[in-house]
């Protein structure tokens, strides 16, 4: 998986005044803990955060705070406000590359599904997915040949296999599908209402 460095300043507790200002300064208060580190409190620029929230993109995080040293994390919980939908606060969640991370990644699809060919709608339900895995197995995203699903036909969380990886999203939520319409339902009528092929009897 891909690794992205943020770089940030630590800070003290503060009051409603003093994350207020941080926010004014175009800062965003975040947290670091988990994995047995020492909890840490620090800001980060919003614009370097952006770079890591308003992407499909999933990143190991480097996080190089004061003292230069990176402390690899993944993003556990972000709070935004309710209007202008700017981020007011990040929880990080410390990692490692002995124990499994947990992390939702992307889900692509490729192909073109025969059940469409037949006059179906594809619908992707899921864009991501919640895996486990070690640092070193986890994947920077899951992708899906959707060729062969037919008619009323679907992928689950539960049909996906990646060597080493843990799929932790609940098996029976369907990723994508492809759902029969009326076009598709008149294709089959046709089809099965077709006159037999020259050199063949027709069925008494």
């Amino acid at each position: 998986m891909q690794h992205f460095t943020l770089k940030g300043q630590t800070r003290k507790v503060g009051n409603k005044a003093v994350i207020k200002a941080f926010r004014k300064e175009g800062l965003v208060p975040c947290n670091l803990y988990g994995n047995g580190v020492e909890p840490k409190l620090f800001t980060v620029s919003a614009k370097d955060l952006q770079s890591v929230i308003n992407t499909p993109v999933s990143y190991i995080l480097d996080l190089v705070l004061d003292n230069g040293k990176a402390q690899t994390a993944v993003l556990h919980e972000l709070q935004f406000h309710p209007v202008s939908d700017i981020c007011l606060h990040v929880d990080f969640l410390a990692v490692n590359e002995t124990k499994p991370i947990a992390i939702e990644v992307p889900v692509y699809v490729s192909g073109h599904p025969v059940g469409v060919q037949k006059g179906g709608k594809f619908v992707q339900n899921l864009r991501k997915l919640r895996i486990s895995a070690l640092m070193k197995d986890l994947p920077d995203d899951i992708r899906l040949d959707v060729s062969k699903l037919d008619l009323d036909k679907k992928i689950s969380a539960g049909d996906v296999k990646v060597d080493n990886v843990k799929v932790l999203t609940d098996k029976d939520s369907v990723i994508c599908t492809v759902r029969a319409t009326r076009n598709s339902s008149s294709a089959e009528a046709s089809a099965e209402g077709e006159a037999p092929a020259e050199g063949e009897a027709a069925a008494e």
